[in-house]
């Protein structure tokens, strides 16, 4: 990203900014790492984001439309070139049968308006499926650059 002359925002949720940790572990990250939004709650997707409600309601915030949105919001809301968004359940609890417990969506957008996103099914305690949505998360978009 800094050779490209890019920067990135984050939009977390259930990994609580464990993206953000492992970017800015990296010495120089400061260069590319514009800024991170950690959005655990609902409110926070709307009020930092700017999810729309309605989406909220009638997707879930674990879902391709709110991660989408939250691609968008960080976009709109930094001055980064690069988004990166993450929303799922962690556990232990929280799951249902059409989003058990390890179920991520990830999604990845370009300041042109291009975004991508996927379902992802984790499995292990809920530090397994915070970790397997970070570090994945920042796998795909090495892939994507």
């Amino acid at each position: 990203m800094q050779q490209r002359r890019q920067r990135l925002v984050t939009a977390e949720s259930c990994t609580g900014g464990w993206v953000a940790k492992l970017i800015t572990d990296i010495p120089g990250s400061s260069a590319w790492f514009e800024r991170g939004f950690v959005t655990y709650s609902n409110a926070a997707k709307q009020d930092l984001l700017g999810v729309a409600p309605p989406l909220l309601a009638a997707h879930g915030a674990v879902s391709d439309a709110v991660v989408q949105a939250m691609v968008r919001g960080a976009l709109v809301h930094s001055v980064a070139d690069i988004a990166l968004a993450i929303t799922g359940i962690a556990g232990p609890d929280g799951g249902s049968i059409d989003k058990p417990v390890g179920t991520v969506w990830i999604g990845w957008g370009l300041a042109d308006g291009r975004i991508s996103s996927q379902r992802f099914q984790f499995n292990g305690d809920r530090e397994a499926i915070r970790y397997q949505a970070a570090t994945t998360a920042l796998s795909e978009l090495l892939a994507l650059l």
